[in-house]
């Protein structure tokens, strides 16, 4: 037994979800593609599609706020199209995350600390995020944000929410200004993954209702290592590796879409 479920946004957000048994199942899924063209189809296992998730772990830039931060912070540096650049090629795969991490920040040198809560205050939550962090902590899962973007920024975005957990770069600073360095290890594709698995261990949780949500190949690995990988609004290079996508830009269609719950 499986929950399809069917998420469309044609003329507003609509999911419809229903436990199916696995005879049924196929029939169901193409009824449903039939009268929701253009919706995306869930196939969500148990116990995940009937419990809910113990924890949901999310990538930050793009996922859960609209923005890609290391481009805003660039723009203080007069570099914003440079960097914007190296983003779109590593969130596609084509350039090894760490490398391209390192060589974007080297762009932020020089600019002000400050800049950074300035960011922090700019940044956008995706439409739906605080609805889906309610009904997570209503049903007393754990949320993770795990990023390859920076802890001065998503602590600040994460706290207002009561995010449970937080994991991203740091950024070196002297004298006020950033140096153009990463502090600490480089938070890539296997740093997610293995976030993930620590959290799990670390809270006795059962591995098949865990979540991962993202969009670019830096999230690859925790996608799969999850039991239930979601690709968000993704690129090509990890919609291939997740067990569903999401297309319409509303994370609010997330916990209905796992459990059934109403919109």
């Amino acid at each position: 037994m499986d929950r399809l479920s069917i998420i469309t946004d044609d003329g507003g957000l609509f999911v419809h979800s229903d436990l199916f048994d696995e005879d049924e199942r196929d029939i169901v899924a193409r009824e449903l593609l039939e009268q929701y063209p253009g919706g995306d189809l869930w196939a969500v296992p148990l116990p995940l599609g009937l419990l809910g998730p113990e924890l949901v772990v999310m990538d930050v830039d793009s996922t859960f706020i609209n923005e890609e931060v290391i481009e805003k912070l660039a723009a203080h540096a007069g570099r914003e199209a440079e960097v914007r650049a190296v983003t779109e090629r590593a969130m596609a795969g084509e350039l090894d995350f760490a490398e391209s991490l390192i060589h974007r920040v080297e762009q932020l040198k020089g600019v002000p600390a400050s800049a950074l809560d300035e960011v922090a205050a700019s940044v956008t939550l995706t439409p739906g995020v605080e609805k889906l962090v309610a009904n997570l902590h209503n049903a007393e899962c754990h949320i993770a944000l795990v990023s390859g973007g920076f802890t001065a920024i998503v602590e600040q975005i994460a706290g207002p929410l009561g995010i449970d957990d937080v994991t991203a770069n740091g950024l070196e600073i002297v004298d006020g200004v950033l140096t153009g360095r990463v502090s600490g290890p480089i938070v890539d594709r296997q740093t997610k993954a293995r976030r993930l698995l620590e959290i799990v261990e670390d809270e006795g949780l059962d591995i098949a209702r865990t979540v991962a949500i993202g969009d670019g190949a830096n999230d690859i690995d925790m996608i799969e290592t999850a039991g239930f990988g979601i690709a968000f609004c993704a690129k090509p290079a990890l919609v291939e590796h997740a067990d569903a996508q999401l297309r319409t830009r509303r994370l609010d269609a997330v916990y209905p879409g796992l459990t059934g719950m109403s919109l």
